[in-house]
């Protein structure tokens, strides 16, 4: 910057609100860490109108509350006309579309693309085919006028220049972090109990919303092949219900497993510390990912993990899951087996999962994007 004024930066933190998620997770350690790690910069925080405020105590944080929704047609249209950004040197859209009518440079990041190679996956319903070209247009416009592009795995960085070749040399991978609360804690029975896991019993989890690309059909109908003719083991999924939850229900009672499927809704951050640690795995069968949550999540807390070995989970993986082919039942119902009756497998899972889950970083995160912002602020300067 040729001035002297201090650099400012807004972050859109309305992802911020009443449900939690991953795009969530990196806005809130993104709030958490940038502001003490650029002390002399100014950051203006856009919040939801539900967000517990503050979200920032530091003294070079100002909070602005938009009440036009993040993912919301003010947003991809015309964003100042919701939010007066003047004073502002760069924008980041942290949740995969750039918005409309920004006259500064922005730094979009783009989880995945999913919208645009594979809308079905996204959102089968009704709605999903408002939702479509709406994210493919923001998501468009992102690739297209970025400054820079962040994508949280090589995978989703090969996708995106697969899909828009024009972005390559502008695309850059921060990979998210874990939080130091995702850890190993005693599995407590009573707390499973409280949360509608029945007593004593083993469980495999699934964690992660009701969307298709989840694959929560495929890891019930690989329980129900793996387990089906036992009755020493639960599955728990935590999920919203919605219209898929119902389906979900119903095919469990089809395939004689009705009652031992527990579907949980959001739970607070310490019950899924507890989730984790009380599971005999993690079963994340997507059919793809940006990166996937909750694998760091659940190897941080000891927990082993199974996923999928497409898109970005064998990378996030790293040689400490087990992994399958989330089109084949068979596949991921011969690693159930494998992992619920194998105490020494679960053994070296947890193992390298807790050494893999300490390469992320929330505090390396935004430090990474931090040199981002200087980067393009120098660029803008020159």
């Amino acid at each position: 910057m040729t001035d002297q004024r201090p650099r400012r930066i807004a972050l859109d933190c309305r992802y911020l609100g009443p449900r939690p998620s991953g795009i969530g997770e990196v806005v809130a350690a993104l709030v958490e860490h940038l502001p003490l790690l650029a002390p002399d910069w100014e950051f203006t925080l856009l919040r939801h109108p539900q967000a517990c405020a503050p979200l920032s105590t530091a003294t070079n944080v100002r909070e602005v509350v938009v009440r036009a929704a993040a993912n919301g047609p003010v947003t991809l249209l015309n964003l100042p006309w919701a939010v007066d950004l003047s004073g502002i040197d760069l924008f980041h859209a942290p949740a995969n579309i750039l918005p409309g009518g920004l006259a500064i440079p922005a730094i979009t990041t783009v989880h995945d693309i999913m919208w645009l190679t594979h809308p079905e996956w996204c959102n089968p319903e009704p709605w999903g085919r408002i939702e479509r070209p709406f994210y493919a247009h923001g998501i468009t416009r992102a690739l297209k006028h970025s400054a820079r592009i962040v994508t949280v795995s090589e995978a989703s960085r090969a996708a995106i220049e697969a899909h828009h070749p024009a972005a390559a040399g502008r695309v850059t991978v921060i990979p998210s972090g874990v939080a130091g609360d995702f850890a190993p804690v005693p599995r407590d029975i009573g707390e499973l109990a409280r949360l509608g896991v029945p007593a004593r019993r083993r469980y495999v989890l699934v964690v992660g919303q009701g969307a298709p690309y989840k694959n929560h059909e495929g890891a019930l109908r690989a329980f129900a092949t793996a387990f089906g003719a036992r009755d020493d083991i639960d599955l728990v999924m935590v999920r919203r219900r919605g219209a898929s939850g119902t389906r979900l229900e119903r095919l469990a009672r089809s395939l004689g497993i009705g009652g031992r499927m527990h579907v949980l809704p959001t739970v607070a951050r310490a019950d899924l510390v507890q989730l984790y640690a009380g599971a005999e795995v993690l079963l994340h069968p997507s059919l793809c990912e940006g990166f996937g949550n909750p694998l760091a999540e659940a190897m941080a807390c000891g927990c082993p993990v199974i996923t999928s070995a497409a898109s970005a989970m064998p990378e996030v993986a790293g040689g400490a899951a087990v992994l399958v082919d989330p089109f084949d039942v068979s596949d991921i119902a011969a690693a159930l087996r494998r992992v619920v009756d194998d105490p020494a497998l679960r053994a070296a899972l947890r193992s390298r999962g807790l050494n893999r889950a300490a390469a992320f970083n929330w505090r390396a995160c935004a430090a990474a994007y931090l040199g981002l912002y200087a980067s393009v602020l120098e660029e803008v300067a020159a």
